[in-house]
């Protein structure tokens, strides 16, 4: 036996526990990140349908006798929140719509043309995000009250893809950066530049596009000062529900939580498969 074999055999075992440990150090994390996402909704949810004794009950390793949906069903048959879901969704979905329309082709110009004042412009759309919105809320609300936007879901949304759009050009361009310029050989064959991009570009760039409206549904979702001071009955979920819980039972306000919290995972779910392209897992 030779002494590379020697060598060779000896660390085999230190090889073995170094895969070992990289595996538990995986699954680890792994399950740090599936407990830090699901513990929160299972908490929410306990004590939206259990109740009262859903809320108090300690520990919270087992779940109450009293499960039920009768406190949720109450919470959404309150006079409002049926409006004020609708209103949110519609906020967000012109968040969403506007966010991609105008987030994407501002990501594909600063990722295929060098211009004058290219890093300047990348410094300006995240300088928009360094300006508090409550500093612009009161000129924000004559300025709605003056065009007719205000206690309106058109005005909401446009506010909110302010808070999205500069995350949507930012992280498009980098989702360009990465798609090959592919558009050159359409442009031999005859393409317009429009048509090479949504035949050609768009569709390699999809995942991206759509992690960033889910992002941008979020952002839309969950923001509450600007629906709240820029709309009195159009109000959205949010806003609705800093208002009328304040002073209701825990359980309502837990179910208010998971009404917040369902149609953010109804849509991540919805789009999976595209997320997952991202890191060229399939998904059916």
């Amino acid at each position: 036996m030779t002494t590379d074999t020697i060598s060779t055999a000896a660390d085999t075992p230190k090889a073995a526990g170094f895969v070992s440990s990289r595996r538990w150090l995986l699954w680890s994390g792994i399950a740090a990140l599936c407990a830090w996402v699901l513990v929160p909704i299972y908490l929410v949810a306990l004590g939206a349908l259990g109740g009262r004794q859903g809320v108090y009950i300690w520990p919270k390793t087992g779940l109450p006798t009293g499960i039920s949906l009768e406190p949720f069903i109450l919470f959404l048959k309150t006079e409002g929140v049926a409006q004020s879901f609708l209103n949110s969704l519609g906020a967000a979905g012109i968040t969403v719509a506007l966010s991609i329309l105008l987030g994407a082709p501002a990501g594909y110009a600063l990722a295929r043309y060098d211009f004058r004042g290219k890093d300047s412009y990348r410094l300006l759309v995240l300088l928009t995000r360094a300006f508090p919105l409550a500093i612009l809320a009161l000129p924000l609300t004559v300025s709605f009250i003056r065009l007719g936007l205000y206690d309106t879901i058109v005005g909401v949304g446009l506010i909110h893809t302010v808070l999205a759009l500069p995350f949507a050009a930012l992280v498009t361009q980098g989702i360009f950066l990465g798609v090959p310029k592919l558009e050159e050989a359409a442009w031999v064959f005859g393409c317009t530049r429009i048509q090479a991009f949504f035949k050609v570009v768009a569709p390699l760039a999809l995942p991206g596009i759509v992690a960033t409206a889910v992002f941008a549904f979020v952002i839309s979702w969950n923001e509450v000062f600007a629906a709240s001071v820029l709309t009195v009955r159009n109000r959205t979920l949010t806003a609705y529900l800093l208002t009328v819980l304040s002073e209701s039972p825990m359980h309502y306000r837990f179910a208010g939580g998971l009404m917040l919290i369902l149609p953010s995972v109804v849509f991540i779910f919805a789009v999976r498969r595209y997320l997952f392209a991202i890191w060229g897992i399939s998904s059916k």
